[in-house]
């Protein structure tokens, strides 16, 4: 069983979930037999969001490069992200890094074709709905992603940022994004979401009122971590 690092606070909210479903999820898959050995560094999440707000994407992967590298040090032997949005230089990453990282992205479009998925809505941040990291990926495994209309990533955006990160969970908030999920899904013809922001499963809990499957990106990239680690 490799260790297993974290890249986290990126928000701290999900890096709990994240680290929680690792210990479960293990259990799960290997009953009795103790727990993994897990790694976490929690990096400055402000710091991040200001690098992607501005562009400076290359600031933005000389940081992640830096607190990686602390993980290998740590003895991690493979890692991810705890984190959607920094995936816009997951490539990069993953070329440069000391340890094999497991992306969110690959791991949560293996999902959606395993459920059949032909065209799925995205939530996110507004870098993630905007950005091309996840059609890029999506488009060769002809799956179709649709974001919600401008003012609608405006609102996501800002409740992601100001009420989600920090850890705030209000019900008007939950119904504002299933009202935007059911007008995709009728309007629009999605037959699943991305909660493509790792926030946002510890908010969205429930597809039922939707009619459709709700992609739980957290999970699936833990479960991805531990088929890594376990080989």
């Amino acid at each position: 069983m490799k260790v297993i690092g974290i890249i986290g606070g990126i928000g701290p909210e999900a890096t709990i979930d994240y680290y929680q479903k690792l210990l479960s999820t293990y259990d799960k898959l290997r009953p009795n037999q103790g727990l993994p050995a897990i790694i976490i560094n929690s990096i400055d999440v402000k710091k991040a969001l200001a690098l992607v707000g501005a562009g400076q994407l290359e600031e933005l992967a000389e940081y992640f490069l830096y607190e990686i590298a602390r993980l290998a040090r740590a003895g991690a032997e493979c890692g991810l992200m705890a984190a959607n949005t920094p995936h816009i230089i997951f490539d990069e990453l993953s070329r440069r890094s000391p340890i094999p990282l497991v992306s969110i992205i690959e791991a949560t479009c293996a999902e959606a074709k395993r459920l059949g998925l032909k065209k799925a809505g995205l939530f996110g941040t507004r870098f993630t709905m905007q950005g091309q990291f996840y059609p890029q990926v999506f488009s060769r495994a002809g799956i179709t992603l649709v974001v919600p209309a401008e003012q609608e990533q405006e609102y996501i955006h800002d409740k992601y940022i100001n009420e989600l990160i920090p850890g705030k969970f209000l019900a008007q908030t939950r119904d504002g994004m299933l009202a935007i999920a059911a007008r995709l899904r009728q309007q629009q013809g999605i037959d699943g979401l991305i909660l493509g922001g790792t926030e946002l499963p510890l908010i969205l809990t429930d597809s039922s009122s939707t009619g459709i499957p709700f992609l739980n990106t957290t999970q699936i990239h833990v479960n991805a971590i531990l088929e890594k680690a376990m080989t």
